[in-house]
């Protein structure tokens, strides 16, 4: 589906309207979930004091509030592929030819890759103009778009260049869940199946407003607790060291919630390999992923080899691999995890 939003009355009642605070000093922001919140465009622009805006946007510009202030548009791509410093320096050098200034703001609109790209682009331009988020993928709205973290990739791996940049807010528009194709929707539901072993429980049973409320409060204390992934934030890439592996190993074939969900798994499978967990607790992760309808088995194609080589490129692996595994504490990052046992994990998972 590709039809703009409706830019009437809201499609569902304000009860079904959310925020989340993040709460980090001067830095802090409010994250608005549910339908219609992009209309709260103009007076979070009119809060920042910009005298005009630049908008970034991977979407239609009928999909684009008017943010009230003389704004230009500028077109993005969604996807991996233009995730990169080429990217940024586009974004950046279009700012210095409309005249941005620090006084003023940007405007993202677009899935989680874009949030990534123009919030780099926003933290560099100036040493860092305030930058505001419309997540319109269900990937970006219940994470990607949350936390500060910035970042494109490397032909090396991925976000391996980036920096914290945190928005000024976050709107995440229901109303533009309504323009995803299924595989869309799907995607974005990796991350909430991993959520639900990190903080949020399994709430599949929970209408999908609530389930991005979950999300986000849960990443929003996480981050709170730890803004620059010293230590707890760690929790947030469970499932994600194999699943940018298989990200990368596809060429991007394999969306990110698809490799963070098959990611899931196989933390679930080394975890018991480590015995760390009972095979009861390995089913529980199967049923929740496997019920999102996300895929649990290995791609074609890339060798447990391949896999491993590009899991020691991950930034949380200082002297060897590193995962964040569930474990009779809940999970946390476990260092040093010897390879034999992720080759033979990696090797006993099926494959499609």
């Amino acid at each position: 589906m590709t039809s703009a939003p409706a830019s009437g009355a809201p499609s569902a009642p304000p009860e079904q309207r959310r925020s989340v605070a993040v709460n980090l000093g001067d830095r802090s922001y409010t994250v608005h979930i549910g339908p219609g919140v992009r209309r709260l465009l103009p007076g979070i622009v009119e809060q920042t004091g910009a005298r005009r805006v630049v908008v970034v946007s991977a979407r239609p510009e009928e999909w684009v509030p008017d943010p009230g202030v003389p704004y230009r548009l500028i077109e993005a791509r969604d996807g991996e592929t233009d995730k990169n410093l080429a990217s940024v320096d586009e974004l950046c050098r279009a700012f210095a030819r409309f005249g941005l200034t620090r006084q003023d703001a940007v405007v993202s609109c677009g899935g989680g890759t874009t949030t990534d790209t123009v919030g780099l682009a926003a933290a560099l331009f100036h040493r860092g103009v305030p930058v505001i988020h419309l997540p319109t993928s269900l990937l970006a709205q219940v994470d990607a778009s949350i936390g500060g973290k910035t970042a494109v990739n490397l032909p090396e791996g991925k976000n391996l260049v980036g920096t914290y940049w945190q928005p000024k807010a976050v709107l995440c528009d229901t109303d533009y869940l309504a323009t995803l194709p299924e595989r869309e929707l799907i995607n974005g539901y990796g991350e909430l199946a991993r959520a639900a072993f990190i903080g949020t429980g399994d709430i599949r049973h929970l209408p999908l407003y609530e389930q991005i409320a979950a999300s986000v409060a849960m990443k929003a204390a996480v981050v709170m607790a730890d803004e620059r992934d010293s230590g707890p934030r760690h929790l947030l890439n469970y499932g994600h060291t194999l699943g940018h592996a298989l990200e990368i190993a596809t060429d991007f074939a394999l969306k990110h919630g698809e490799a963070v969900a098959i990611g899931t798994i196989f933390a679930a499978r080394l975890a018991a390999a480590l015995g760390r967990i009972d095979d009861t607790r390995v089913a529980q992760h199967l049923e929740v992923v496997s019920g999102y309808g996300l895929p649990t088995a290995l791609p074609p194609g890339p060798s447990p080899a391949d896999l491993i080589a590009l899991m020691r490129l991950d930034k949380k692996a200082t002297t060897g691999l590193a995962f964040v595994l569930d474990g009779p504490r809940g999970p946390e990052l476990v260092q040093d995890v010897p390879e034999p046992t992720v080759l033979h994990t990696l090797q006993s998972m099926p494959r499609r």
